[in-house]
């Protein structure tokens, strides 16, 4: 039997809900919000992953890159040659994290 590598980590946070608005998380294979349909993370993602992850400042930042590899396959398969690039995804999953570093 041959083993498949995880998928890496599940899309569901930020965890913190309401009962009259859907979540802040990304709706696959666009990587839009469910609640706002910004490009995921969207502005209160990030403000409540921030919150979610502040004591675990490299949790978050292994989360971002996980997500960040599954977004980029599911959006260059959608779309494979008007995607955004490397550095586009970069920017927007993981630059505005907590280890904070542009690409020049």
């Amino acid at each position: 039997m041959v083993s498949i590598p995880a998928d890496g980590p599940t899309p569901d946070r930020p965890r913190w809900r309401t009962q009259t608005e859907p979540p802040h998380t990304p709706l696959r294979p666009m990587w839009c919000c469910r609640a706002c349909g910004h490009p995921w993370p969207c502005s209160t993602a990030r403000l409540l992953l921030r919150t979610e992850y502040e004591k675990n400042a490299a949790g978050l930042s292994i989360y971002l890159a996980g997500l960040m590899y599954k977004a980029m396959r599911d959006l260059y398969h959608l779309n494979p040659h008007d995607g955004q690039s490397p550095r586009e995804m970069f920017e927007r999953f993981i630059a505005w994290g907590p280890f904070r570093r542009s690409i020049i």
